[in-house]
């Protein structure tokens, strides 16, 4: 806060409205300039807070090259990008945008998983193909009184769960430890989760302590009769088992809005009709992401006014 100039560095493009908001600072766009490598050498000193979004984050060389930051400040609710552990050493605080993307993220996983289990992403391709014919399209599975396992109990899954409530469903959960509360049965494993229930839905934080987390194990634990949904991160899923369990049907189905390589999809899941493919918008809503940015900037503005963040990430 010592350095004589207080540039907010802006790592990547964000929502129109949130980067208008960021005009009223010393903002510098590292992504459009020509070399940004130099400008860092040169500027880094000033920068006082990074602003960033939850797929890109703040890199370990490019924070190394801020010695004056304070403050990251993440546009969406993952910050897996972002070594926290790395930056508090160092003294900058860290912050996300919780509960503001929770609804639209739960509305698509229950979203995901009626049509995963109805197949009707995969019927309506049917219907435009021409080949409808009265009892032509194979049976589906229906939501209502199924076991779901819900992994990862935080704000997101606990909104998931009251929403499949409503489907009379009987709901299990996982999470590093029993949630305080919680009406819901507590499996010890992932494994455990998925053996007992008919659809996983993937609703933990990313980074390395969950990375991989669904394995192939956990895969086969859920059966040929079992769905898949993930709303969390590509990497908490072990992609090439997913794609071998697939393909080999040795689970019914998934319904995946993140992938482990994005935008990158694994090729053999382009043409299955038990996975439905989204192009990670769990809340990708004029609404949420309004709120969002609002938030986001709120975070900024209470840095450079009080020295400390609205929403820190919790310790």
């Amino acid at each position: 806060m010592t350095a004589q100039k207080r540039t907010v560095l802006q790592m990547c493009p964000l929502l129109p409205s949130l980067e208008s908001e960021l005009a009223s600072y010393d903002t510098v766009r590292l992504h459009e300039l020509a070399d940004p490598a130099g400008f860092l050498a040169e500027h880094g000193p000033e920068v006082v807070a990074a602003v960033t979004s939850a797929r890109v984050g703040v890199p370990d060389d490019v924070m190394d090259a801020l010695p004056g930051l304070k403050a990251i400040v993440h546009f969406g609710v993952g910050y897996e990008t972002t070594d926290v552990v790395r930056a508090r050493a160092r003294g900058i605080d860290v912050s996300n945008t919780p509960d503001v993307l929770t609804d639209c993220v739960a509305d698509l996983a229950v979203g995901g998983l009626i049509d995963v289990m109805r197949r009707l992403a995969a019927a309506d391709r049917y219907v435009r193909r021409g080949e409808w014919t009265p009892g032509g399209y194979p049976l589906a599975t229906r939501v209502t009184g199924k076991r779901v396992g819900i992994l990862g109990l935080g704000r997101i899954g606990r909104a998931i769960a009251a929403r499949l409530e409503g489907f009379g469903v009987e709901i299990s959960y996982h999470s590093r430890r029993p949630v305080d509360g919680a009406a819901y049965r507590y499996a010890g494993s992932a494994q455990e989760l998925a053996a007992g229930a008919d659809a996983l839905i993937v609703a933990t934080s990313g980074g390395d302590g969950t990375r991989g987390l669904v394995s192939a194990a956990v895969l086969d634990a859920l059966g040929p009769q079992g769905y898949l949904v993930n709303v969390a991160r590509g990497s908490v899923v072990d992609e090439p088992a997913l794609v071998a369990a697939l393909t080999e049907g040795r689970i019914a189905g998934a319904a995946l809005d993140v992938f482990a390589d994005e935008p990158n999809v694994p090729g053999p899941l382009l043409d299955l009709d038990s996975v439905l493919l989204l192009p990670h918008i769990a809340s990708a809503t004029h609404e949420t992401r309004e709120a969002m940015g609002a938030l986001a900037f709120a975070n900024l503005r209470r840095f450079m006014a009080e020295g400390v963040l609205h929403t820190p990430v919790p310790r």
